[in-house]
């Protein structure tokens, strides 16, 4: 059985027009490729932005092994 805040998610995202929808989901990728580029700076410092987003893309793929192929691919052609 769905608890109430559930429930009330449920209904706050059934009220929503799909545009709005689109518009969330969007939000809570960016919300997320963020995090992750925050932890991997963390993890190995600094890097060029063109390399972070490499890696973010890497991380988010990693259970794709034919996409963590193709980004280490260009991972080899990206500068620190």
């Amino acid at each position: 059985m769905a608890s109430t805040i559930e429930l009330h998610y449920r209904s706050q995202m059934e009220a929503l027009s799909p545009k709005e929808r689109v518009e969330r989901c969007a939000a809570m990728l960016k919300w997320t490729r963020d995090m992750l580029a925050r932890q991997i700076t963390a993890e190995r410092g600094p890097m060029s932005p063109e390399r972070l987003k490499w890696e973010v893309a890497r991380r988010l793929y990693a259970g794709d092994a034919q996409a963590v192929a193709m980004i280490d691919r260009i991972l080899a052609d990206v500068s620190a």
